[in-house]
């Protein structure tokens, strides 16, 4: 599997024992500046707006001023934003290879990928590389941790400056191997949940009231492309889906986006019980239409049982799910958003799948919401000149959405094709305990993109390698990407 070897004291298995490293100071401040994060700091019910912390914008003193294509670069910045939340269970499958950001899930995390592998959190090989702060939680769970035999999770790593490392707070048991690197612990916290379940009430609220939000655009699916055109105007642009956004096979097909006004928040409702986005649109790249409206735009699913993000692509946008009960999938090579649910998480895919890091600063629009009436209290009779005032009771009703006409698809399975590669090299894993020095190697083949549709194409599946990163779209002629040069990897995801 590659999995790096080292000194006893580099990484942990399962439960450290807190006595056997001394914590550092910066642990502790972080520590105290994240407790006093707003994390009760709910929108009132009915309404939505910019996400409240600890959801939507990077935050922290570290946060970059600019986000970076994916890249196994240095670390540009620091982000305490949670970038992954669950309300109900992490489930990892396929060769999903890793996830990115401060993640939190409020029921069980579970790693069961074919064939085995190692699962990287917090940091990543490749991706936005922006990571949480150091010695705050970069995972939590509310449930148990089961990592089954041959896989293993890795939460931490280091860029050439030196390490990131976090915690795992958990409030159940911990089975099978995870590796937390120096000086993260494995903490067990029977209320590690707790801070989170008002995070969980304004997923839920949030997405149920976008869902309900007034078209301002039209949506045309074709065969082969589906077509979002806004009125030109609103900085609230919401778009309501009814239909899949793929093929008629279930197939994959384009996005794109006309005559939305620049800067403006693209809300994207996908109405019905299973919907499924099945699409090759998405670089990563400056230039690319929905790697420059990333920030603002949102994927919301306010009722699905069951929704599915399938497909071939480095996927811009963040995602939104509001019913506790349902399960979103995601299989792309790169899910480049913020990924909010209420309730289950299944991260699978063909490849070295993964979910990076990438902020939601969007405006979300408004519910209208019924004033309550005013008090009233005994007055003085009025003159009998002055006729009494009637003063009705405000009567506008709440909004309410039809339930979708449309049929539930047939879900098929992924469709996105690996993308095709030579058999990979995988130089031997090294390790080194330096804290300050680059940190442990391992192998992930570094891929080469094939272009499957006409003016799109799938970016390499981003895991880690020792060699440099180098992202392109063959069929679309973007090797050269302006000049980017990304760096080697030194602690580059030792996952498989």
């Amino acid at each position: 599997m590659g999995q790096a070897t080292g000194s006893p004291d580099h990484r942990t298995t399962a439960v450290r024992t807190p006595a056997t490293r001394r914590r550092r100071a910066v642990r502790v401040a972080v520590a105290t500046a994240l407790t006093a994060l707003p994390l009760a700091a709910v929108l009132t019910v009915g309404s939505a707006a910019p996400l409240a912390p600890p959801l939507g914008a990077c935050s922290g003193p570290d946060c970059p001023a600019t986000w970076p294509p994916p890249n196994n670069g240095d670390f540009p910045g620091r982000d305490a934003t949670i970038n992954v939340f669950t309300g109900g269970d992490y489930t990892v499958t396929g060769r999903a290879a890793e996830a990115e950001g401060k993640i939190v899930a409020l029921g069980n995390l579970t790693v069961d990928k074919n064939g085995g592998g190692i699962y990287n959190m917090g940091v990543v090989g490749v991706g936005s590389r922006v990571v949480p702060p150091n010695g705050s939680d970069f995972v939590t769970t509310g449930g148990n941790v089961d990592v089954l035999t041959g896989n293993a999770i890795l939460i931490g790593g280091s860029d050439s400056h030196g390490p990131a490392f976090g915690n795992l707070r958990h409030a159940g048991s911990v089975t099978g191997t995870v590796n937390i690197d120096p000086t993260g612990e494995s903490i067990q916290d029977p209320n590690a949940a707790a801070p989170y379940q008002s995070v969980l009430t304004q997923i839920e609220e949030v997405s149920d009231c976008v869902g309900r939000a007034t078209a301002t655009g039209t949506v045309d699916i074709s065969p082969s492309q589906a077509t979002f055109t806004g009125d030109g105007t609103s900085m609230k642009q919401v778009f309501n889906v009814t239909q899949n956004l793929a093929s008629p096979s279930g197939g994959q097909i384009g996005l794109v986006f006309n005559n939305i006004p620049a800067g403006a928040t693209v809300v994207v409702n996908m109405l019905g019980d299973s919907p499924i986005i099945n699409t090759y649109t998405g670089t990563g790249l400056a230039g690319d239409q929905t790697t420059d409206m990333r920030s603002k735009l949102m994927y919301n699913f306010p009722t699905a049982t069951s929704a599915q993000i399938l497909g071939s692509a480095q996927f811009q946008g963040s995602v939104m799910a509001g019913n506790p009960g349902g399960t979103t999938t995601i299989a792309q090579p790169g899910m480049n958003g913020r990924v909010y649910l209420a309730g289950n998480l299944v991260h699978t895919g063909t490849g070295g799948y993964e979910i990076h890091s990438y902020p939601f600063d969007g405006d979300l629009p408004d519910c209208a919401v019924t004033p309550s009436p005013s008090p009233t209290s005994p007055t003085p009779s009025p003159s009998p000149t002055s006729p009494s005032p009637t003063s009705p009771s405000p009567t506008s009703p709440s909004p309410t959405s039809p339930s979708p006409t449309s049929p539930s698809p047939t879900s098929p399975s992924p469709t996105s094709p690996a993308p095709t590669s030579p058999a990979p090299t995988s130089p031997s894993a090294s390790a080194t305990t330096s804290s300050a020095g680059p940190g442990p190697t391992s192998h992930h083949p570094t891929k080469a993109p094939t272009s499957q549709h006409p003016g799109g194409g799938e970016l390499p599946s981003t895991g880690a390698g020792n060699a440099p990163v180098v992202f392109g779209l063959a069929g679309v002629g973007l090797l050269g990407l302006g000049g980017l040069a990304v760096l080697a990897a030194r602690r580059r995801g030792r996952h498989s």
